[in-house]
């Protein structure tokens, strides 16, 4: 009899501590927008499922701040902005928030709000930063208080908005808000702020959820043990000055410990190690810390295998043992995980939530015994992309698994327990969750300028705590400070491989952190800490095709020269707080002769390693919607499907009829596509806007660009000299 396999749910709550403590107050807003939609919503769904048990996991750096923002200890200055009356907003302030009052999710939560959605296209999709003078002179007041209210109204998720009646009433008024609208929306916010903690507490109290931890301020443990263990999965880095401060790795966990103890009751024995990163050496740390179980990525026990085991199974706990300490592995298994992180927002929720409890029915018939297959993923922002919040996908998931359909649910530490533990990894290798190595945070210039001067900083501290004249209290602090900068966070913005508007004030909260160090030791701070690491690349926009381009269709790129005056895209990870592994193109090409449009699709190795089950779909989105799309499996021919909106709705649904097609398409070793301009209905002068997606049976796994269209005009027949001193 096949056993069904028991799914263990772990969510990371996580955000870094942004806090200036001299002042109390926080650039960013996000641990109170996040704490009002997924921290809330994930608790009600978890008390309305309680049959469904699973583990959250809060790290400290968070708690401390929610206790914080409760107590009212702490503000942060979009609050302060908010609270700000529309008609006194000086100059600088209208800036502020036409720059920062549409971070939320555009097609998810700020689309569905009229007036929201017109406020954005009134200040525009970009801005130069020359015009924000000009562009803040087309708002009325009325406008920038809509504004400051909308702001607030769409980070409300779908629990707290059916706790509070009030937030759905002043979303149905929609516009003319008046200040006293806005006291209700922060009141409201405060009041849902003060229950998240205590409900989490009382679900664990209840039998219903596992709450772990993480280390204090969500450092790279084995960084700070040994940087150079970043060495061992990639010998050729570039590190800096060897760091090995294994007393700081201890104090982080003890300290992340008592205070989840303090705030939940109870010590766990389970932990997220930051980012899932893992070397031998954490091992004895964890485990003096009474951790009897920590979790990864299967990636890392890919790695962790040597060519004598016979271990291959991510879906039952290891045990690894490094001078006497013994501790239980989980792996996650990455596919389902990013699944629900990165693709089945895309989707209808009952076939995303179909699909990912047949993928886990699917794994336990193929596994020998009983299969733990372990999710972890964000728990918080995911749930942006969903239109919903993401209450229909889970509810319909939690609905399966308090059924038993296909599979069980369970805490880890129950999973743990039940499955049997007669697998041992004799070597552990040392990487994170994110291509099982530690290059996001160390190797890039800017990464070690970073850890340069952490350690400068962290020297000068060890040198001060020995003068025995010195304030315990201010060397307290101190070390509180230089724990702060310790963060995983702020190396994570630093180097090529993200961007976000948001890096440079990343950059100086890091900054801010070890400042501290030297000012509550009444030292000057230092030059070295006064100077951005974060440099200002800017992101190029694509350029749009200048010249003709005439590609043979056959599925390789004959010659430099046949795309080479094409546009090109280069599929680059942008997210904005995670990190999806999965990118199944490594770049677009587009262009067109007088007649055709042409595409060329250049895949990744997560593409061709599977190609056979995936889809491509080019999806014209303006000026008349249509999707064009093959199978993504070898062939010198490739059929192509023509369907074009019923009616022009062009909405995603299913009303799509297909239409002749005189497409051709071939994939060898890059798919190369071309369609004639009629069979798109396309004029000249035409201004064209499309998307690529990759599709698994019904489901869509990813598109590109992820923010914006590629685009261009339909040429015309003098297009070439027109464009001839472009």
């Amino acid at each position: 009899m096949i056993r069904q396999p028991t799914v263990a749910f772990l969510w990371h709550m996580h955000q870094p501590y942004y806090v200036d403590r001299a002042t109390m107050t926080t650039p960013l807003p996000w641990v109170r927008l996040h704490g009002v939609k997924a921290y809330y919503d994930m608790a009600v769904l978890a008390e309305e499922f309680s049959e469904v048990r699973q583990t959250f996991n809060f790290t400290p750096s968070l708690t401390a701040q929610l206790l914080e923002l409760v107590e009212g200890r702490v503000t942060d200055r979009y609050r302060d902005v908010t609270l700000t009356p529309a008609a006194d907003l000086t100059p600088h302030n209208r800036v502020f928030v036409l720059q920062h009052f549409f971070m939320a999710h555009w097609d998810s939560m700020i689309k569905p709000a009229a007036r929201y959605w017109s406020l954005l296209l009134k200040r525009g999709m970009t801005v130069d930063p020359m015009e924000w003078a000009a562009v803040t002179r087309r708002f009325s007041t009325q406008d920038y208080l809509d504004l400051q209210v909308w702001f607030n109204l769409a980070w409300f998720g779908h629990a707290a908005r059916a706790r509070f009646p009030a937030i759905d009433e002043l979303r149905t008024k929609g516009e003319r808000f008046t200040e006293d609208d806005k006291r209700v929306v922060l009141d409201t916010q405060a009041a849902v702020l003060g229950e998240v903690l205590p409900r989490y507490r009382a679900l664990q109290e209840g039998g219903v959820i596992e709450l772990i931890t993480s280390p204090y301020y969500h450092p790279i443990l084995p960084l700070l043990v040994d940087s150079d263990s970043a060495l061992r999965a990639q010998p050729d880095a570039r590190l800096p000055q060897r760091l090995e401060v294994p007393e700081d790795a201890r104090e982080q966990l003890v300290r992340g410990l008592a205070l989840h103890e303090r705030v939940f009751g109870r010590r766990p024995t389970g932990l997220w190690p930051s980012e899932g990163s893992v070397s031998p050496e954490i091992i004895p740390l964890v485990y003096e810390q009474g951790i009897r179980w920590i979790a990864t990525d299967e990636g890392v026990l890919a790695r962790s295998l040597s060519g004598g085991e016979a271990v291959t199974t991510p879906y039952v706990p290891y045990r690894v043992a490094v001078n006497g300490a013994e501790v239980a592995v989980v792996f996650r298994d990455r596919t389902l995980s990013d699944l629900i992180g990165f693709t089945y927002a895309r989707n209808v929720p009952e076939t995303a939530a179909r699909d990912f409890v047949d993928r886990a029915q699917a794994i336990g018939a193929r596994e020998p015994g009983a299969a733990l297959v372990a999710v972890i993923l964000d728990g918080e922002n995911p749930w942006e992309a969903y239109p919903d919040g993401g209450k229909g996908f889970l509810s319909q998931v939690y609905q399966r698994l308090a059924a038993r359909q296909g599979a069980v649910a369970a805490t880890l530490s129950e999973a743990v327990r039940d499955a049997p533990l007669s697998q041992s990894l004799s070597r552990l290798h040392s990487g994170s969750w994110i291509n099982q190595n530690f290059r996001i945070w160390i190797g890039h210039s800017e990464d070690n300028q970073a850890w340069t001067s952490l350690r400068r900083t962290r020297q000068f501290l060890v040198g001060r705590a020995a003068d025995a004249g010195q304030s315990p209290e201010a060397i307290e602090q101190a070390w509180d400070a230089l724990y702060a900068a310790e963060g995983s966070d702020w190396f994570w913005w630093y180097g090529d491989e993200f961007s976000s508007v948001l890096a440079p004030e990343f950059d100086r909260i890091f900054r801010g952190h070890l400042s501290r160090v030297y000012q509550v030791l009444g030292e000057t701070v230092p030059p070295f800490l006064r100077q951005p690491i974060k440099l200002d690349r800017g992101e190029p926009p694509i350029r749009e095709p200048v010249r003709f381009i005439t590609p043979i269709i056959d599925g390789v790129a004959t010659s430099f020269y046949e795309w080479w005056l094409a546009s090109h895209y280069t599929v680059r990870n942008d997210a904005a707080q995670m990190y999806c592994p999965v990118s199944y193109l490594t770049g677009i090409w587009y262009g067109f002769d007088r007649d055709h449009f042409y595409l060329r699709l250049d895949p990744s190795p997560a593409l061709t390693n599977g190609a056979g089950a995936y889809l491509g779909c080019c999806r014209i989105l303006a000026p008349h919607p249509f999707k064009l799309t093959f199978p993504l499996a070898a062939a010198d021919e490739v059929p192509c499907t023509l369907s074009r909106a019923e009616g022009g709705a062009g909405d995603g649904g299913d009303s799509w009829e297909v239409v002749p097609t005189r497409a051709r398409a071939a994939n060898r070793k890059i798919v190369e596509l071309a369609v004639p301009f009629a069979d798109l209905d396309l004029k000249e002068g035409e201004r064209v806007e499309f998307m690529v997606e990759v599709l698994e049976g019904g489901i869509e796994l990813d598109h590109y660009p992820p923010k914006r269209p590629c685009a261009f005009t339909v040429p015309g027949a003098n297009f070439e000299a027109m464009m001839w001193s472009v």
